[in-house]
Protein backbone atom coordinates (compact mmCIF):
# COMPACT_ATOMS: atom_id res chain seq x y z
CA UNK A 1 0.00 0.00 0.00
CA UNK A 2 2.95 2.45 0.74
CA UNK A 3 4.49 2.39 -2.77
CA UNK A 4 0.95 2.75 -4.17
CA UNK A 5 0.23 5.92 -2.10
CA UNK A 6 2.98 7.36 -2.91
CA UNK A 7 2.99 6.84 -6.69
CA UNK A 8 2.38 10.55 -7.92
CA UNK A 9 0.42 9.73 -10.12
CA UNK A 10 -1.93 7.98 -7.48
CA UNK A 11 -0.81 10.89 -5.08
CA UNK A 12 -2.04 13.11 -7.68
CA UNK A 13 -5.15 11.53 -8.70
CA UNK A 14 -6.18 10.74 -5.03
CA UNK A 15 -5.18 14.09 -3.55
CA UNK A 16 -7.92 16.23 -6.40
CA UNK A 17 -10.62 13.79 -5.85
CA UNK A 18 -10.71 14.73 -1.93
CA UNK A 19 -10.23 18.00 -3.19
CA UNK A 20 -12.81 17.93 -5.80
CA UNK A 21 -15.46 16.76 -2.76
CA UNK A 22 -14.57 19.47 -0.57
CA UNK A 23 -14.97 21.88 -3.26
CA UNK A 24 -18.35 20.54 -3.93
CA UNK A 25 -19.78 21.49 -0.25
CA UNK A 26 -19.27 24.76 -0.76
CA UNK A 27 -22.47 24.59 -3.10
CA UNK A 28 -24.30 22.25 -0.97
CA UNK A 29 -24.02 23.99 2.20
CA UNK A 30 -25.98 26.91 0.43
CA UNK A 31 -28.36 24.91 -0.87
CA UNK A 32 -28.29 23.33 2.35
CA UNK A 33 -29.44 26.39 4.30
CA UNK A 34 -32.39 27.08 2.21
CA UNK A 35 -33.87 23.68 2.17
CA UNK A 36 -33.28 23.35 6.08
CA UNK A 37 -34.23 26.90 6.99
CA UNK A 38 -30.95 27.88 8.35
CA UNK A 39 -30.47 31.37 9.75
CA UNK A 40 -27.91 32.06 12.29
CA UNK A 41 -25.01 30.79 13.39
CA UNK A 42 -25.91 27.78 16.33
CA UNK A 43 -28.12 26.45 13.38
CA UNK A 44 -25.23 26.46 11.10
CA UNK A 45 -22.96 24.90 13.78
CA UNK A 46 -25.81 22.29 13.90
CA UNK A 47 -25.74 21.45 10.98
CA UNK A 48 -22.22 21.10 10.09
CA UNK A 49 -22.20 18.56 13.41
CA UNK A 50 -25.20 16.84 11.66
CA UNK A 51 -23.04 16.35 8.71
CA UNK A 52 -19.72 15.23 10.44
CA UNK A 53 -21.08 13.26 12.89
CA UNK A 54 -23.00 11.02 9.77
CA UNK A 55 -19.68 11.04 8.39
CA UNK A 56 -18.08 9.64 11.19
CA UNK A 57 -20.74 6.91 11.76
CA UNK A 58 -20.49 6.12 7.85
CA UNK A 59 -16.53 6.04 8.24
CA UNK A 60 -16.88 3.54 11.07
CA UNK A 61 -19.13 1.08 9.28
CA UNK A 62 -16.85 1.31 6.22
CA UNK A 63 -13.81 0.41 9.08
CA UNK A 64 -15.51 -2.38 10.39
CA UNK A 65 -16.55 -3.86 6.78
CA UNK A 66 -12.78 -3.76 5.33
CA UNK A 67 -11.31 -5.02 8.85
CA UNK A 68 -13.76 -7.10 8.79
CA UNK A 69 -14.26 -6.84 12.53
CA UNK A 70 -15.54 -3.91 15.00
CA UNK A 71 -13.19 -1.14 14.48
CA UNK A 72 -11.80 0.14 18.38
CA UNK A 73 -9.08 2.22 19.77
CA UNK A 74 -6.37 1.56 22.00
CA UNK A 75 -7.02 3.62 25.19
CA UNK A 76 -3.30 4.82 24.70
CA UNK A 77 -4.97 6.90 21.52
CA UNK A 78 -8.21 7.81 22.79
CA UNK A 79 -6.43 11.07 23.69
CA UNK A 80 -4.60 11.63 20.70
CA UNK A 81 -7.77 10.55 18.29
CA UNK A 82 -10.19 13.05 20.20
CA UNK A 83 -7.64 15.86 20.34
CA UNK A 84 -7.40 15.57 16.61
CA UNK A 85 -11.09 15.54 15.84
CA UNK A 86 -11.41 18.79 18.21
CA UNK A 87 -8.90 20.07 16.25
CA UNK A 88 -9.84 19.29 12.46
CA UNK A 89 -13.45 18.81 12.78
CA UNK A 90 -15.09 21.42 16.08
CA UNK A 91 -12.34 23.90 16.10
CA UNK A 92 -11.99 24.35 12.17
CA UNK A 93 -16.06 24.69 11.22
CA UNK A 94 -16.87 26.53 14.14
CA UNK A 95 -14.89 29.15 12.96
CA UNK A 96 -15.28 28.79 9.57
CA UNK A 97 -19.02 29.48 9.67
CA UNK A 98 -18.59 31.98 12.39
CA UNK A 99 -15.87 33.82 10.40
CA UNK A 100 -17.35 33.53 6.56
CA UNK A 101 -20.92 35.39 8.24
CA UNK A 102 -18.80 37.96 9.15
CA UNK A 103 -16.34 38.65 5.97
CA UNK A 104 -16.43 38.44 2.35
CA UNK A 105 -16.39 35.74 0.08
CA UNK A 106 -13.48 36.51 -1.79
CA UNK A 107 -11.44 37.29 1.63
CA UNK A 108 -12.43 34.23 3.63
CA UNK A 109 -11.78 31.85 0.59
CA UNK A 110 -8.14 33.60 0.48
CA UNK A 111 -7.41 33.28 3.82
CA UNK A 112 -8.65 29.83 4.37
CA UNK A 113 -6.60 28.87 1.68
CA UNK A 114 -3.80 29.79 3.72
CA UNK A 115 -3.98 26.77 5.75
CA UNK A 116 -1.33 24.89 3.07
CA UNK A 117 1.00 27.17 4.37
CA UNK A 118 0.58 26.49 7.73
CA UNK A 119 0.78 22.77 7.16
CA UNK A 120 4.19 23.21 5.32
CA UNK A 121 5.13 25.60 8.09
CA UNK A 122 3.71 23.32 10.86
CA UNK A 123 5.26 20.01 9.60
CA UNK A 124 9.19 22.37 9.72
CA UNK A 125 8.71 22.49 13.47
CA UNK A 126 7.09 19.77 14.15
CA UNK A 127 8.74 16.89 11.79
CA UNK A 128 12.14 16.08 11.09
CA UNK A 129 11.72 15.27 8.46
CA UNK A 130 9.46 17.66 6.85
CA UNK A 131 11.81 20.99 6.86
CA UNK A 132 11.16 23.86 4.98
CA UNK A 133 12.39 23.89 0.72
CA UNK A 134 13.04 26.49 -1.60
CA UNK A 135 10.82 24.19 -3.63
CA UNK A 136 7.97 24.24 -1.14
CA UNK A 137 8.10 28.06 -0.57
CA UNK A 138 7.86 28.53 -3.85
CA UNK A 139 4.70 26.01 -4.88
CA UNK A 140 2.61 27.37 -2.35
CA UNK A 141 3.21 31.39 -3.18
CA UNK A 142 2.50 30.50 -6.96
CA UNK A 143 -0.70 28.00 -5.82
CA UNK A 144 -1.96 31.33 -3.62
CA UNK A 145 -1.29 33.40 -6.26
CA UNK A 146 -4.22 31.75 -7.86
CA UNK A 147 -6.42 31.51 -4.70
CA UNK A 148 -5.99 35.73 -4.77
CA UNK A 149 -6.42 35.73 -8.71
CA UNK A 150 -9.73 34.07 -8.47
CA UNK A 151 -11.04 36.62 -6.03
CA UNK A 152 -10.04 39.75 -7.91
CA UNK A 153 -13.53 41.26 -8.27
CA UNK A 154 -14.22 45.12 -7.40
CA UNK A 155 -15.83 45.97 -3.88
CA UNK A 156 -14.73 41.88 -3.15
CA UNK A 157 -12.64 42.36 -0.27
CA UNK A 158 -14.19 44.65 1.57
CA UNK A 159 -12.37 46.84 4.77
CA UNK A 160 -10.53 46.31 7.84
CA UNK A 161 -9.98 43.33 9.68
CA UNK A 162 -12.39 42.11 12.43
CA UNK A 163 -11.69 39.20 14.96
CA UNK A 164 -15.16 37.89 14.40
CA UNK A 165 -14.76 37.69 10.22
CA UNK A 166 -11.01 37.60 8.88
CA UNK A 167 -10.01 36.69 12.81
CA UNK A 168 -11.98 33.41 13.10
CA UNK A 169 -11.34 32.67 9.09
CA UNK A 170 -7.81 32.62 9.77
CA UNK A 171 -7.70 29.99 13.13
CA UNK A 172 -9.86 27.78 11.04
CA UNK A 173 -7.25 27.59 8.49
CA UNK A 174 -4.62 27.56 11.30
CA UNK A 175 -6.65 24.28 12.39
CA UNK A 176 -6.96 22.67 8.87
CA UNK A 177 -3.09 23.55 8.15
CA UNK A 178 -2.48 22.03 12.20
CA UNK A 179 -4.33 19.42 12.15
CA UNK A 180 -2.60 17.63 8.88
CA UNK A 181 0.50 17.57 10.49
CA UNK A 182 -0.90 16.13 13.56
CA UNK A 183 -2.79 13.83 11.67
CA UNK A 184 0.44 12.29 10.18
CA UNK A 185 1.74 12.36 13.73
CA UNK A 186 -0.62 9.82 15.15
CA UNK A 187 -1.26 8.10 11.85
CA UNK A 188 0.66 5.07 13.01
CA UNK A 189 -1.43 4.79 16.41
CA UNK A 190 -4.70 3.26 14.65
CA UNK A 191 -4.87 2.55 10.99
CA UNK A 192 -6.01 5.85 8.84
CA UNK A 193 -9.71 4.55 8.64
CA UNK A 194 -10.22 4.32 12.61
CA UNK A 195 -8.38 7.19 13.23
CA UNK A 196 -10.70 8.98 10.48
CA UNK A 197 -14.28 7.54 12.11
CA UNK A 198 -13.54 8.44 15.42
CA UNK A 199 -12.10 12.20 15.09
CA UNK A 200 -15.20 12.65 12.90
CA UNK A 201 -17.39 11.61 15.33
CA UNK A 202 -15.61 12.78 18.47
CA UNK A 203 -15.86 16.21 16.50
CA UNK A 204 -19.08 16.10 14.97
CA UNK A 205 -20.88 15.27 18.35
CA UNK A 206 -18.67 18.25 19.70
CA UNK A 207 -20.29 20.25 17.14
CA UNK A 208 -24.01 18.91 17.98
CA UNK A 209 -23.46 20.52 21.54
CA UNK A 210 -22.04 23.37 20.64
CA UNK A 211 -24.82 24.28 17.71
CA UNK A 212 -27.72 22.85 20.49
CA UNK A 213 -26.38 25.01 23.23
CA UNK A 214 -26.08 28.02 20.91
CA UNK A 215 -30.04 27.69 20.14
CA UNK A 216 -29.52 26.14 16.50
CA UNK A 217 -32.06 24.49 15.22
CA UNK A 218 -32.11 22.33 12.24
CA UNK A 219 -35.88 21.51 10.64
CA UNK A 220 -37.19 20.85 6.72
CA UNK A 221 -36.34 17.16 6.47
CA UNK A 222 -37.31 16.28 3.04
CA UNK A 223 -36.38 13.72 0.77
CA UNK A 224 -34.64 16.02 -1.17
CA UNK A 225 -32.98 17.96 1.83
CA UNK A 226 -32.15 14.14 3.43
CA UNK A 227 -30.78 12.94 0.43
CA UNK A 228 -28.62 16.25 0.21
CA UNK A 229 -27.19 15.80 3.92
CA UNK A 230 -26.24 12.56 3.32
CA UNK A 231 -24.24 13.15 0.17
CA UNK A 232 -22.43 15.90 2.62
CA UNK A 233 -21.78 13.21 5.14
CA UNK A 234 -20.83 10.47 2.41
CA UNK A 235 -18.41 13.28 0.43
CA UNK A 236 -16.67 13.49 3.76
CA UNK A 237 -16.56 9.75 4.56
CA UNK A 238 -14.65 9.27 1.32
CA UNK A 239 -12.26 12.98 1.17
CA UNK A 240 -11.46 12.39 4.75
CA UNK A 241 -10.32 8.63 4.42
CA UNK A 242 -8.29 8.71 1.90
CA UNK A 243 -6.34 12.24 2.66
CA UNK A 244 -5.46 10.27 6.10
CA UNK A 245 -4.02 6.95 3.71
CA UNK A 246 -2.10 9.86 1.21
CA UNK A 247 -1.02 12.02 5.01
CA UNK A 248 0.24 8.49 6.15
CA UNK A 249 2.66 8.05 3.56
CA UNK A 250 3.59 11.34 1.97
CA UNK A 251 5.35 14.54 3.11
CA UNK A 252 2.81 16.75 4.48
CA UNK A 253 3.97 19.24 1.81
CA UNK A 254 3.31 16.90 -0.75
CA UNK A 255 0.11 16.28 0.18
CA UNK A 256 -1.36 19.89 1.45
CA UNK A 257 -0.13 21.62 -1.34
CA UNK A 258 -3.37 20.58 -3.35
CA UNK A 259 -5.39 21.71 -1.07
CA UNK A 260 -5.19 25.11 -3.31
CA UNK A 261 -7.47 23.37 -5.77
CA UNK A 262 -9.93 23.51 -3.27
CA UNK A 263 -11.32 26.86 -4.23
CA UNK A 264 -11.12 26.84 -8.30
CA UNK A 265 -13.10 22.89 -7.50
CA UNK A 266 -15.71 24.97 -5.31
CA UNK A 267 -15.81 28.05 -8.24
CA UNK A 268 -16.51 25.24 -10.68
CA UNK A 269 -19.42 23.24 -8.75
CA UNK A 270 -21.30 27.04 -7.94
CA UNK A 271 -21.27 27.38 -11.70
CA UNK A 272 -22.50 23.41 -12.37
CA UNK A 273 -24.94 23.66 -8.87
CA UNK A 274 -26.05 27.31 -8.67
CA UNK A 275 -25.82 28.62 -12.31
CA UNK A 276 -23.26 30.68 -11.53
CA UNK A 277 -21.07 32.68 -14.11
CA UNK A 278 -17.60 31.53 -14.13
CA UNK A 279 -15.98 31.40 -17.25
CA UNK A 280 -13.29 33.99 -17.64
CA UNK A 281 -9.57 34.74 -18.20
CA UNK A 282 -9.31 35.18 -14.47
CA UNK A 283 -10.66 31.73 -13.22
CA UNK A 284 -8.46 30.24 -16.14
CA UNK A 285 -5.30 31.74 -14.85
CA UNK A 286 -6.38 30.51 -11.41
CA UNK A 287 -6.59 26.83 -12.13
CA UNK A 288 -3.18 27.74 -14.34
CA UNK A 289 -1.51 29.04 -11.53
CA UNK A 290 -2.89 26.43 -8.87
CA UNK A 291 -1.96 23.79 -10.85
CA UNK A 292 1.96 25.03 -11.29
CA UNK A 293 2.02 25.24 -7.44
CA UNK A 294 0.91 21.61 -7.58
CA UNK A 295 3.35 20.70 -10.24
CA UNK A 296 6.52 22.54 -8.46
CA UNK A 297 6.06 20.56 -5.56
CA UNK A 298 5.30 17.03 -6.39
CA UNK A 299 8.17 17.18 -9.38
CA UNK A 300 10.69 15.12 -8.73
CA UNK A 301 13.77 16.44 -7.95
CA UNK A 302 16.70 18.06 -5.40
CA UNK A 303 15.33 19.99 -3.04
CA UNK A 304 17.76 22.78 -0.90
CA UNK A 305 16.33 23.54 2.57
CA UNK A 306 15.43 27.17 3.15
CA UNK A 307 16.79 26.92 6.56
Amino acid sequence: MERFYQNTAVRSALALMCCALWGSAFPCVKIGYELFHIENAGSQILFAGYRFFMAGAFTFLLGCVLEKRVITIKKSSVPYVFGQGILQTTIQYVCFYIGLANTTGAKGSVINASNAFFSIIAAHFLMKSEKLTWKKAAGCLVGFAGIIVINLEPGAWGSGFSFSGEGMVLICAFSYGLSSVTLKMISDREKPVTITAYQLLFGGAALILIGAAAGGNVQGFTVKSSLLLLYMSLLSTAAFSIWAELLKYNSVGKVAIFGFSIPVFGVAMSALFLGEQVASVKNLAALVLVSVGIIIINRKGREIKSD
